[in-house]
């Protein structure tokens, strides 16, 4: 990829404020990026040891607990580490699987939660035949579709973009989205920048529009419950997932389906801290507050710690 750049290496323009102001936002973004991995950690061991949440439904939240992980990693350490750093920099390949990883991540996501609105379709219109559509078979082979739909969807873009010349350094960000990567570019990029906002809106729209059918489906079917404690369990086991979706469906349309995403990149900045570092923050305590049984499971297996601990004592 070197040979198509005059750029070895980009310097990023992350936040230009004062001493004071980095080394308090590292701070926070050091504590919120650990409590993220924390939490979701918790959530996948949960789910993995007790046999209570190995279920098709928590099956699919371990998954997007991994994803929260992975896809804040593929951003924030390097967005700390430029807050304190004299040297803003990232290498030419660096910055290209960054912006690989960032969107092939974040696809995978968007593909996840289409497949956990599914899921919950089936569970609330479908009950009897839950057990027999949801198999173990049918919940691996949906979760590998997620993340091979994903690989393949943003392969082709990123390659296309390692291909433009370069020649400038600096990029108007705090990681290598492609918006302010193509305008260090030295060539005409309209027709990059038209095929990644298709891309985008394609895969963020059609993804959004399957889960908003599923619930139209799912919301049809509780008003028909016809008692009140019958509704509200079943819109409980969904509460969870629809507010993950409003956030994270709500935070990237504003920022990604746009035909231009270059006039306001100093707003792109705070929206995007809130793709991503707040939504994976926010998602293992969404899910461990709103639901009951995760939260049953983990005091019980804080007791057992406690219990242990005191006996080796």
């Amino acid at each position: 990829m070197g040979n198509w750049s005059t750029v070895t290496e980009f310097t990023l323009i992350a936040f230009p404020a004062l001493l004071h102001i980095r080394i308090a936002l590292f701070v926070v973004l050091l504590l919120m990026y650990t409590v993220t991995a924390a939490g979701n950690i918790i959530i996948i061991s949960l789910i993995w040891i007790d046999p209570h949440l190995q279920t098709p439904m928590y099956f699919f939240l371990s998954n997007l607990s991994l994803l929260d992980i992975s896809y804040t990693t593929s951003v924030t350490p390097k967005l700390i580490a430029c807050l304190l750093a004299q040297k803003k920099t990232i290498s030419f390949a660096g910055c290209i699987s960054q912006t690989y990883f960032f969107f092939f991540l974040g696809t995978v996501e968007f593909i996840l939660l289409a497949v956990m609105s599914f899921d919950r379709y089936v569970a609330v219109c479908i009950p009897l035949r839950y057990a027999v559509i949801m198999n173990s078979r049918v919940c691996f082979l949906l979760v590998l579709g997620c993340w091979v739909g994903g690989f393949l969807s943003v392969l082709v873009p990123v390659i296309v973009v390692a291909q433009v010349p370069y020649c400038r350094k600096e990029i108007n960000h705090f990681f290598c989205d492609i918006g302010p990567l193509l305008q260090a570019a030295c060539a005409d990029t309209h027709f990059i920048e038209k095929l990644n906002f298709i891309l985008s809106a394609l895969v963020i729209l059609s993804s959004l529009g399957f889960t908003l059918g599923s619930y139209t489906y799912i919301i049809s079917t509780i008003l028909r419950i016809p008692s009140g404690k019958g509704r509200q369990k079943a819109f409980s086991t969904c509460a969870s997932h629809i507010t993950v979706v409003s956030i994270v469906y709500g935070s990237n349309i504003f920022v990604y389906v746009r035909p231009n995403q270059n006039n306001s990149l100093g707003f792109d900045k705070v929206a995007a801290i809130l793709i991503t570092v707040v939504t994976p923050l926010l998602n293992p305590f969404i899910y461990s507050l709103r639901n009951e049984k995760v939260k049953e499971v983990l005091r019980h297996t804080i007791n057992r710690l406690i219990s242990f601990m005191l006996r080796k004592t």
